[in-house]
Protein backbone atom coordinates (compact mmCIF):
# COMPACT_ATOMS: atom_id res chain seq x y z
CA UNK A 1 0.00 0.00 0.00
CA UNK A 2 2.93 2.42 0.84
CA UNK A 3 6.56 2.13 -0.80
CA UNK A 4 9.65 4.27 0.12
CA UNK A 5 12.30 3.65 -2.24
CA UNK A 6 16.07 4.97 -0.79
CA UNK A 7 14.22 8.33 0.50
CA UNK A 8 16.62 10.60 2.15
CA UNK A 9 15.87 13.95 4.16
CA UNK A 10 18.09 16.77 5.33
CA UNK A 11 17.59 19.39 7.80
CA UNK A 12 19.22 22.33 6.40
CA UNK A 13 21.36 25.17 8.67
CA UNK A 14 21.15 28.20 6.04
CA UNK A 15 22.59 26.01 3.06
CA UNK A 16 24.52 23.67 4.85
CA UNK A 17 22.90 20.34 5.45
CA UNK A 18 22.86 20.04 9.23
CA UNK A 19 21.15 16.69 10.27
CA UNK A 20 20.99 13.81 7.62
CA UNK A 21 17.21 13.07 8.96
CA UNK A 22 16.42 9.73 6.89
CA UNK A 23 19.13 7.66 5.44
CA UNK A 24 18.53 6.02 2.08
CA UNK A 25 15.00 4.57 3.58
CA UNK A 26 13.58 1.39 1.37
CA UNK A 27 10.20 -0.02 2.97
CA UNK A 28 7.22 -1.50 2.27
CA UNK A 29 3.42 -1.38 4.10
CA UNK A 30 0.78 -3.62 3.61
CA UNK A 31 -2.68 -2.39 3.66
CA UNK A 32 -4.06 -3.04 7.18
CA UNK A 33 -0.74 -3.20 9.04
CA UNK A 34 -0.45 -2.17 12.94
CA UNK A 35 3.01 -0.59 12.94
CA UNK A 36 5.39 1.11 14.87
CA UNK A 37 8.06 3.43 14.39
CA UNK A 38 10.40 3.22 17.19
CA UNK A 39 13.91 4.13 18.54
CA UNK A 40 15.50 6.91 20.64
CA UNK A 41 14.33 10.31 20.49
CA UNK A 42 16.11 12.06 17.03
CA UNK A 43 16.50 8.46 15.12
CA UNK A 44 14.11 9.92 12.51
CA UNK A 45 10.66 8.34 13.18
CA UNK A 46 8.80 11.23 13.50
CA UNK A 47 9.98 12.36 10.49
CA UNK A 48 9.18 9.13 8.63
CA UNK A 49 5.99 9.29 10.01
CA UNK A 50 5.65 13.09 8.14
CA UNK A 51 7.56 12.35 5.10
CA UNK A 52 4.33 9.00 4.25
CA UNK A 53 2.12 11.90 5.69
CA UNK A 54 3.05 14.16 2.82
CA UNK A 55 3.74 16.86 5.28
CA UNK A 56 7.29 17.33 4.83
CA UNK A 57 9.20 17.21 1.72
CA UNK A 58 12.01 14.55 0.63
CA UNK A 59 15.47 15.51 -0.33
CA UNK A 60 15.62 12.42 -2.60
CA UNK A 61 14.33 9.18 -3.78
CA UNK A 62 10.47 8.09 -4.08
CA UNK A 63 6.91 7.69 -2.05
CA UNK A 64 4.01 5.75 -3.47
CA UNK A 65 1.14 5.21 -2.12
CA UNK A 66 -1.19 2.49 -4.16
CA UNK A 67 1.05 2.61 -6.84
CA UNK A 68 0.88 5.85 -7.34
CA UNK A 69 3.77 8.23 -6.81
CA UNK A 70 3.32 10.76 -4.49
CA UNK A 71 5.94 12.77 -3.75
CA UNK A 72 6.26 14.71 -6.67
CA UNK A 73 2.63 16.03 -5.92
CA UNK A 74 2.01 19.53 -5.72
CA UNK A 75 1.25 21.41 -2.52
CA UNK A 76 -2.41 21.07 -3.47
CA UNK A 77 -2.56 17.87 -4.50
CA UNK A 78 -1.00 16.91 -1.86
CA UNK A 79 -3.36 18.21 0.71
CA UNK A 80 -6.13 16.89 -1.16
CA UNK A 81 -4.74 13.56 -0.79
CA UNK A 82 -4.63 14.36 3.36
CA UNK A 83 -8.41 15.19 3.51
CA UNK A 84 -9.24 12.50 1.44
CA UNK A 85 -6.97 9.77 2.33
CA UNK A 86 -5.51 10.00 5.56
CA UNK A 87 -5.77 10.74 9.30
CA UNK A 88 -3.29 12.39 11.87
CA UNK A 89 -3.37 11.97 15.55
CA UNK A 90 -0.44 13.39 17.34
CA UNK A 91 0.64 14.52 20.50
CA UNK A 92 -1.05 17.88 20.83
CA UNK A 93 -4.70 17.11 20.44
CA UNK A 94 -5.41 19.83 18.00
CA UNK A 95 -9.10 20.21 18.89
CA UNK A 96 -10.65 22.96 17.93
CA UNK A 97 -12.09 24.20 21.20
CA UNK A 98 -15.33 26.19 20.18
CA UNK A 99 -16.59 23.23 18.54
CA UNK A 100 -18.68 20.59 21.07
CA UNK A 101 -17.22 17.07 20.41
CA UNK A 102 -19.51 16.39 17.58
CA UNK A 103 -18.56 18.65 15.61
CA UNK A 104 -14.92 17.81 16.34
CA UNK A 105 -15.33 14.54 15.23
CA UNK A 106 -17.26 15.65 12.35
CA UNK A 107 -14.75 18.59 11.43
CA UNK A 108 -13.23 16.49 8.54
CA UNK A 109 -16.37 14.72 7.06
CA UNK A 110 -17.74 18.20 6.74
CA UNK A 111 -14.23 19.02 4.56
CA UNK A 112 -14.92 16.63 2.41
CA UNK A 113 -18.77 17.48 1.88
CA UNK A 114 -20.65 14.50 3.51
CA UNK A 115 -23.73 14.91 4.33
CA UNK A 116 -25.79 15.77 7.63
CA UNK A 117 -26.89 12.06 8.11
CA UNK A 118 -23.87 10.70 6.91
CA UNK A 119 -21.81 12.76 9.43
CA UNK A 120 -24.61 11.96 12.39
CA UNK A 121 -24.07 8.43 11.85
CA UNK A 122 -20.15 7.83 11.53
CA UNK A 123 -19.86 10.26 14.62
CA UNK A 124 -21.86 8.46 16.76
CA UNK A 125 -20.70 4.96 15.49
CA UNK A 126 -16.84 6.32 15.96
CA UNK A 127 -17.83 7.83 19.43
CA UNK A 128 -19.93 4.01 20.53
CA UNK A 129 -16.26 2.08 19.68
CA UNK A 130 -14.34 4.83 21.54
CA UNK A 131 -16.59 5.08 24.58
CA UNK A 132 -16.85 8.55 24.00
CA UNK A 133 -20.65 8.70 22.65
CA UNK A 134 -21.81 10.08 26.41
CA UNK A 135 -19.35 13.21 25.75
CA UNK A 136 -20.73 14.19 22.51
CA UNK A 137 -22.44 17.90 23.32
CA UNK A 138 -19.14 18.70 25.91
CA UNK A 139 -16.75 21.29 24.61
CA UNK A 140 -13.13 20.15 24.53
CA UNK A 141 -12.06 22.60 28.00
CA UNK A 142 -14.99 20.09 29.77
CA UNK A 143 -13.32 17.03 29.38
CA UNK A 144 -10.17 15.40 30.33
CA UNK A 145 -7.00 14.98 28.09
CA UNK A 146 -7.19 11.06 27.95
CA UNK A 147 -11.29 11.63 26.35
CA UNK A 148 -9.44 14.49 24.03
CA UNK A 149 -6.90 12.19 22.45
CA UNK A 150 -9.83 10.11 22.10
CA UNK A 151 -11.77 12.56 20.09
CA UNK A 152 -8.55 13.44 18.22
CA UNK A 153 -9.07 9.37 17.43
CA UNK A 154 -12.62 9.50 16.80
CA UNK A 155 -11.85 12.63 14.18
CA UNK A 156 -8.90 10.52 12.58
CA UNK A 157 -10.84 7.96 11.60
CA UNK A 158 -14.41 9.50 11.00
CA UNK A 159 -14.22 9.69 7.48
CA UNK A 160 -12.42 6.34 6.55
CA UNK A 161 -9.11 7.17 5.66
CA UNK A 162 -7.14 4.55 4.40
CA UNK A 163 -4.34 5.42 6.81
CA UNK A 164 -4.06 7.02 10.36
CA UNK A 165 -0.71 8.09 11.19
CA UNK A 166 0.12 8.61 14.60
CA UNK A 167 2.67 10.55 16.57
CA UNK A 168 3.49 9.82 20.33
CA UNK A 169 -0.48 9.38 20.85
CA UNK A 170 0.28 8.31 24.40
CA UNK A 171 2.46 11.15 25.62
CA UNK A 172 0.40 13.04 27.69
CA UNK A 173 -1.42 9.83 29.09
CA UNK A 174 -1.33 7.24 32.10
CA UNK A 175 -0.67 4.23 31.97
CA UNK A 176 -4.58 3.29 31.94
CA UNK A 177 -5.74 5.26 29.40
CA UNK A 178 -2.64 4.77 27.46
CA UNK A 179 -3.72 0.84 27.07
CA UNK A 180 -7.13 1.64 26.26
CA UNK A 181 -6.54 3.48 23.76
CA UNK A 182 -4.08 1.40 22.24
CA UNK A 183 -6.47 -1.28 22.72
CA UNK A 184 -9.75 1.00 21.16
CA UNK A 185 -7.52 2.07 17.88
CA UNK A 186 -6.39 -1.89 17.73
CA UNK A 187 -10.12 -2.35 17.58
CA UNK A 188 -10.63 0.08 14.86
CA UNK A 189 -7.51 -1.61 12.55
CA UNK A 190 -9.32 -4.73 12.77
CA UNK A 191 -12.39 -3.61 12.11
CA UNK A 192 -12.07 -1.39 9.45
CA UNK A 193 -8.92 -2.27 7.62
CA UNK A 194 -7.54 1.00 8.09
CA UNK A 195 -3.65 1.04 8.36
CA UNK A 196 -2.41 2.60 11.76
CA UNK A 197 1.47 3.79 11.85
CA UNK A 198 2.77 5.07 14.99
CA UNK A 199 6.10 6.79 16.40
CA UNK A 200 6.78 5.85 19.68
CA UNK A 201 9.39 4.54 22.18
CA UNK A 202 6.30 3.98 24.16
CA UNK A 203 6.67 0.46 25.78
CA UNK A 204 2.83 -0.34 25.93
CA UNK A 205 2.47 0.28 21.89
CA UNK A 206 5.28 -1.80 21.63
CA UNK A 207 3.80 -4.55 22.99
CA UNK A 208 0.25 -3.90 21.20
CA UNK A 209 1.79 -3.60 17.55
CA UNK A 210 1.80 -6.33 14.67
CA UNK A 211 5.24 -5.54 13.61
CA UNK A 212 8.02 -3.16 14.97
CA UNK A 213 10.33 -0.96 12.42
CA UNK A 214 13.52 0.33 14.42
CA UNK A 215 15.75 3.15 13.32
CA UNK A 216 18.74 4.61 14.72
CA UNK A 217 20.47 8.15 12.86
CA UNK A 218 17.42 8.28 10.50
CA UNK A 219 18.13 5.01 8.68
CA UNK A 220 16.35 1.58 9.22
CA UNK A 221 17.55 -1.07 11.88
Amino acid sequence: MIKLASVNKYFYKGEAREVHALRDIDLNIKAGEFTLFSGESGCGKTTLLNAIGLLDSIDSGKIYLESEEVSTLSDDEKTKLRLTQMGFVFQAYNLVPVLNVEENIGFIMRLRGFSDSEIKQRVLEVASILEIDNLLKSLPHAISGGEEQRVAVARAVASKPKIILADEPTANLDSLNSQKLIDMMRELNEKEGISILFASHDEMVKKSVSRIIYMSDGALV
